[in-house]
């Protein structure tokens, strides 16, 4: 077994301790809606965000970011953070994707002493930018030496099952019922990557308006378990 993959596996793992079980991002307004409340509807609920929300912003980003590691393009790296700011139009959404960058920052930067981990912590330090979950995973995912391909796939991963256990938490629905809805997606996550290795740049921080309203509607609700 390669160390890629199991630093990708640390990277991606769903119980990463950086607070990403505390949210929801918008599906607990959609469960207390009775929109998703079947096996069904969330396996369709996933394909569609995944497809229309993660892939031209997260996804996309990662994928940037990436490559702009390679040339150690920090003006791109800050312009594509600035850019996912501005797309994470639900308040929510955009504190919760600030806080989990940095608490993945507070783990593996650490264990990471690049040129490239430094910058980044400075930056962070001095504000410059706003270090987004998914352009740190990017930055880390590049000075692992982990392939942009996996890196993208591990993500798509990590989403769905954070997707998945939620829905079993909130519906609620059998873990094995999880368990089906995530291997029927396995082979939608695998089309997903192969778009996101090269993003489509007029796609990039397309917003999915029903997704955002729903996330939005997420501070107002009477009872809540998860912060977004």
């Amino acid at each position: 077994m390669k160390s890629s993959l199991l630093y990708l596996l640390h990277l991606s793992d769903p119980t990463l301790p950086i607070g990403g079980f505390s949210h929801s991002y918008g599906l607990e307004t959609y469960t207390q809606k009775e929109i998703v409340k079947t096996v069904e509807s969330v396996q369709n609920f996933l394909t569609e965000i995944l497809t229309h929300s993660i892939l031209p912003n997260e996804a996309s980003f990662i994928s940037l970011v990436y490559d702009a590691c390679e040339l150690n393009d920090w003006d791109k790296i800050s312009e594509l953070d600035c850019l996912c700011n501005a797309s994470k139009l639900p308040k929510e959404i955009r504190t919760a994707s600030q806080k989990l960058g940095i608490r993945l920052m507070k783990i593996f930067n650490p264990f990471i002493e690049t040129e490239l981990t430094q910058q980044l912590l400075l930056k962070l330090k001095n504000k410059s930018i706003d270090g987004h979950y998914c352009v740190l995973y990017a930055i880390y995912a590049h000075e692992l030496k982990i392939k942009k391909q996996d890196a993208l796939e591990g993500f798509f991963y990590n989403t769905a099952i954070g997707y998945i256990t939620n829905a079993v938490k909130l519906i609620p629905l059998s873990q094995d019922s999880g368990q089906i809805i995530l291997f029927k997606l396995l082979p939608v996550l695998e089309k997903l990557t192969e778009k996101a290795l090269q993003p489509n740049l007029d796609l990039l921080g397309m917003s999915s308006t029903a997704f955002d309203i729903r996330a939005m509607e997420h501070e107002n609700l009477y009872s809540r378990l998860y912060m977004s």
